[in-house]
């Protein structure tokens, strides 16, 4: 056995003496126990357990420089001498105390053994004992390799689960640091720390400046990556989170709400928030939390969104109001969370679409366009708008409001931003037939952007929405003139119509040439036989692609010049 070399560790020597000669004498006398045998028997078990545990602490060669065990081994000592007394008074014939008082007190010793010797066993496998001034390792820099900064990680959540209110303080704090300072860090948390332990730390039970630092900490894990957030679900974390979110104090509301979004980013998640009645606690926080509260749960919410057995019951709770409600008064990134959010519940059936509906959906979401909104939340409000205007009463309000077209063909436009841009088109070609031709013309300055459009194919459908859009604003004469007075976007149609151009389908084009000669004004028809459509139409002609006979009589101006040697299919 290694004794202490200087004064400063006897008294931990001297200690580990007096457990040793108790743990003996404890051996000795439960083997000869007069009463309770059948409870003395697995605490016996313990005892040897916990010989052999402070054999090997005697044995690890810094042991006695470890200030974790100024606590450890006064409370073990504490507890064999109860259990020496205990163990006399089991093998006194004489003794005539209470049975069930005396059950009490082995089941409270034996309990009190157990945690020391999971303590004991912890410190021993942590390997701190056998690194010189482990406890106070320092922080390791930016450049320590990964097998120190394991170790650092050991030794901080061994301080963490058997140390006292000190140590846990800045074990915490030094996580904390780490966390935050070493982007990595938190996969190597995940698999050298003890994660299921912060989690513990969430409980109420636990003293409030440890929870908050703990939820601190479960917070950064849950957000770093995607091997630490998992680490954090598995090991129990989202149940005691939604606890914080629902009563905890503001600061733990807002780092509770965070974690759960992070959480519920991962879809494999996503479904255990009703397991917890978590839909209710989101929503909640979102009518009443902080900014920073209400900007993570309706983050979670819109995580959630896509669950379908979440889905139902965030219609049954009242979300679709409070969404809408968040989308007027909350911070930037709210608006958007709660845009993308509605986005998604619009787009899943009539029944979302109803209740957004029901709410002033619509009309909040039109006037909100005419804030100033970031891209991301007004790509969220467009889509929004999108999935209602599959409601006949949505379609006509948004095909009235000048405003809104007006804006809408703003986005069209090429300065736009691109996905914006794309989405106004779905939309405007969505409400085609039912705008007025007033309207109509109060957005042609968008003709050409969409004559560009119809040149992408990607994303797909893009491509047919504007030739839709297009046809429908050149119902309208003022239209078709102003179009044709444009060169590039005549030049673009003309391009489109080559037989050769493989990148448009061949009926757009020449629907678009059929309605810009469907009012027989001489001036279109001139203006596009000389740009050269003529000889294009007629070999689509030829090829039988849809309208373009029509589109080729049109434009010759005499349905019997274009009956030459073609023998037409009707």
């Amino acid at each position: 056995m290694q004794s202490p070399t200087s004064a400063a560790v006897s008294p931990l020597q001297t200690l580990l003496d007096l457990i040793n000669e108790t743990l003996s004498l404890i051996l000795r006398t439960s083997l000869t126990v007069r009463s309770f045998a059948g409870r003395w028997q697995p605490l016996r078990s313990k005892l040897i357990s916990l010989q052999t545990s402070v054999a090997d602490i005697s044995d690890s060669p810094h042991w006695a420089e470890n200030p974790l065990l100024y606590t450890l081994l006064p409370n073990l000592l504490s507890t064999l001498q109860r259990l020496k007394a205990l163990s006399d008074q089991c093998n006194d014939a004489s003794f005539a105390g209470g049975k069930l008082h005396m059950q009490s007190d082995l089941d409270m010793a034996a309990a009190s053994l157990t945690n020391q010797l999971r303590d004991l066993d912890l410190l021993l496998r942590s390997g701190v004992l056998h690194q010189s001034n482990a406890i106070v390792l320092s922080h390791p820099g930016p450049g320590s390799d990964k097998e120190n900064l394991a170790f650092f990680i050991r030794d901080l959540f061994t301080r963490l689960q058997i140390g006292g209110v000190e140590f846990k303080k800045k074990a915490l704090e030094s996580l904390l640091q780490l966390l935050q300072d070493d982007d990595k860090a938190a996969g190597l948390i995940a698999r050298e720390g003890n994660v299921a332990y912060l989690v513990h730390l969430l409980d109420f039970h636990t003293q409030p400046w440890l929870r908050e630092q703990a939820t601190s900490a479960v917070s950064l894990l849950a957000a770093a990556n995607d091997e630490s957030r998992r680490a954090v679900f598995e090991e129990g974390g989202l149940g005691p989170l939604l606890k914080l979110l629902e009563s905890g104090t503001t600061t733990l509301k807002e780092k509770a709400a965070a974690a759960v979004e992070a959480l519920t980013a991962d879809p494999e998640n996503a479904w255990a928030v009703s397991a917890y009645g978590g839909v209710s606690i989101l929503i909640e926080s979102i009518r009443s939390g902080s900014p920073t509260t209400q900007t993570h749960s309706v983050g979670a919410v819109r995580n959630v969104a896509n669950v379908e057995e979440i889905k139902t019951t965030l219609g049954e709770e009242g979300a679709v109001p409070v969404l809408l409600q968040l989308l007027l008064s909350g911070s930037i990134t709210a608006q958007e969370k709660s845009a993308n959010c509605l986005a998604i519940l619009a787009s899943t059936d009539e029944y979302f679409r109803a209740l957004i509906i029901q709410e002033r959906g619509l009309q909040r979401l039109m006037h909100l366009m005419q804030d100033l909104l970031s891209a991301e939340t007004l790509e969220h409000v467009l889509r929004a708008l999108m999935s209602l205007s599959a409601s006949e009463p949505c379609a006509r309000v948004l095909s009235s409001s000048t405003l809104f077209l007006v804006q809408l063909a703003e986005f069209i436009k090429p300065q736009s931003n691109s996905i914006l841009q794309q989405i106004s088109v779905s939309l405007l070609a969505n409400l085609s037939t039912s705008i007025s031709d007033g309207n109509k013309r109060a957005i042609g300055s968008c003709m050409g952007s969409l004559v560009k459009l119809m040149e992408s194919p990607k994303p797909v459908g893009l491509q047919d929405s504007a030739s839709q859009a297009l046809v429908s604003l050149l119902a309208v004469r003022s239209n078709r003139k102003e179009l044709v007075r444009e060169e590039k976007s005549v030049m673009r149609l003309i391009q489109m119509l080559d037989p050769r151009n493989e990148a448009v389908g061949h009926k757009l084009p020449v629907m678009v040439v059929s309605a810009i000669l469907a009012g027989g004004s001489q001036g279109c028809r001139k203006r596009l036989l000389a740009a050269g459509a003529q000889p294009h139409l007629q070999r689509l002609a030829e090829m039988e692609v849809a309208g373009a006979k029509k589109a080729l009589q049109r434009l010759s101006g005499n349905r019997l010049k274009t009956i030459f040697s073609l023998t037409w299919r009707e």
